[in-house]
């Protein structure tokens, strides 16, 4: 009986079933009223040929049912007479075709990204915490748990005290940003004014933090955490004077009778609410705006589990820096001063320990950290990072690795400048520039020396933007070969190095304070 024919001429038995692989063992035995197919696939072929038969039947027609079909120890009922003997028949029999179109190998370049390798990815977790877990156990075998008492809390921690009430003092810049804006809402004070006001409230807002934190001799980690709060303080105000000079400048073009309801998308009027300033001081955005998309409540036990995520995973940070990280810095030594073979292997060794606290330190804030945030004040717009993982370029890892930055960056800086007749060119550098300018205030004013080390670090990312954009133009079918740029420069080479040379010059400058003081 032909069941159906192949566009090419070919007759072809049982529809898809006939495209399938044939390298199953079949075997048939008789028993009972019926005959039994024991075969994974066997109840899919019966189905197929119930179907086929169901079509062929004529109308009116009732099958008496009888014949079994067992699969992996169960016995299906087929309803139709004879179907597992037309599917020994005509699917199993030695003149079917096994071969009946061109297929490649599931690892072949041309079918590798067609199919879900998700059990590869789990072989590599579970090869990934079996090695790791044997690293681990060697080394405290070997050197023994070198997490010291003092790690999360000590007596010298008081000594921060002045950071900390530094710290506390913050909010008197929005608190000042407000009332000058409240004042240029009321047409007290001119345009030029209020600018100027701006930008000596910015201004103090991080220059008050660095000459406290260069005043006292304060730990590193509680200076980076102040020079962290004042710089996203900065931004903050930055957005919020920038925005309401834009919504000043729309409101007077509406006054005048512009219609700009095609052009603009304001779902809210000019008005300097304090309110709306203090959500936005305290939400997981840089960007301000009059109102935010809200959720509709608060989930307090998913909350819950964020936070036990939160502290299992800084502990696992804590872990990592003392048990590996910091011996391996004490050991070494200055990168650019030594032998380079040696600097190399340094480099290379630190670079594993250093991407694990990186990784989990991006876990933590963007995802852990700012999702509690967003939860707790119901903020909706929770796109903080996107998959940077897959950048192709490092200009697209900077895109979509810290979501917050970027949209400052594309708001405040990018569209300003090129609305101002500046490049793209450029104005992607002038970004860049604002970016390493922060980050060297980050590092260095804790640290008290400025190398610019991290300044030199994110300026060298533009050529890396040149080289993989051009890598991705001229290779499209090689997509990956800019990502694997940016994980060997970023991850493996770079950030070890700007660990090794901020520490050491941090260990000699140290020295030299404490000889100069004997």
């Amino acid at each position: 009986m032909s069941i159906c024919n192949s566009p090419g001429g070919e007759a072809t038995s049982f529809g898809s079933h006939a495209d399938s692989d044939l390298g199953f063992s079949i075997r048939r035995r008789l028993g009972g009223k019926g005959k039994t197919v024991n075969d994974s696939s066997s109840e899919t072929v019966t189905e197929t040929v119930a179907a086929v038969l169901e079509a062929e039947k004529p109308v009116g027609e009732e099958g008496s049912g009888g014949d079994q079909v067992e699969s992996e120890g169960r016995v299906v009922r087929n309803g139709e007479n004879g179907v597992a003997d037309v599917a020994a028949n005509f699917a199993y029999r030695p003149s079917a075709p096994a071969h009946r179109r061109v297929k490649e190998s599931p690892l072949s370049s041309d079918a590798i990204f067609r199919q879900s390798h998700a059990g590869l990815f789990n072989l590599c977790i579970v090869v990934l915490v079996a090695v790791n877990s044997r690293l681990i156990i060697e080394n405290l075998m070997k050197y023994g748990l070198l997490i010291r008492a003092g790690f999360w809390f000590s007596s010298k921690s008081l000594r921060d005290w002045p950071l900390f009430m530094c710290c506390l003092t913050l909010p008197i810049f929005p608190l000042a940003a407000f009332v000058v804006e409240k004042l240029a809402q009321q047409k007290y004070i001119s345009e030029p004014v209020v600018v100027s006001l701006h930008f000596i409230i910015t201004t103090a807002a991080v220059l008050v933090p660095v000459l406290v934190i260069l005043r006292f001799d304060s730990a590193v980690l509680s200076g980076v955490t102040l020079m962290l709060f004042s710089c996203i303080v900065w931004l903050k105000l930055v957005s919020f004077a920038h925005t309401n000079y834009d919504l000043r400048a729309v409101a007077k073009l509406i006054d005048k009778g512009v219609d700009l309801s095609a052009s603009l998308n304001l779902d809210h009027p000019y008005d300097v609410n304090f309110k709306s300033l203090a959500y936005f001081m305290v939400a997981p955005t840089l960007c301000y705006q009059p109102s935010y998309p809200r959720t509709t409540c608060i989930r307090k036990g998913w909350v819950f589990r964020q936070f036990v995520k939160l502290a299992v995973f800084t502990g696992v940070m804590g872990f990592i820096i003392e048990q590996y990280i910091n011996p391996l810095v004490q050991n070494s030594q200055h990168p650019l001063k030594g032998n380079f073979f040696y600097a190399l292997e340094r480099v290379l060794k630190l670079s594993v320990p250093n991407l694990y606290v990186w990784l989990c330190m991006f876990y933590c804030f963007f995802h852990l950290w700012l999702n509690i945030l967003a939860e707790l004040l119901r903020f909706g717009d929770r796109e903080f990072y996107k998959d940077w993982w897959n950048a192709q370029t490092v200009e697209e890892y900077w895109r979509m690795w810290n979501m917050p930055v970027h949209k400052w960056m594309v708001r405040h800086v990018y569209f300003p400048c090129l609305r101002n007749g500046i490049s793209k060119g450029v104005s992607v550098v002038i970004a860049f520039i604002i970016s390493a300018i922060f980050h060297e205030l980050c590092i260095a004013v804790p640290c008290h020396m400025f190398k610019l080390w991290a300044f030199i670090g994110i300026m060298f990312q533009v050529p890396l933007v040149l080289v993989t954009n051009y890598l991705q133009k001229k290779l499209r079918n090689s997509s990956m070969v800019g990502n694997m740029i940016f994980w060997l420069f970023f991850s493996i080479l770079g950030q070890p190095m700007c660990v090794l040379l901020y520490y050491h010059d941090l260990m000699n400058r140290k020295e030299t304070t404490t000889d100069s003081s004997l």
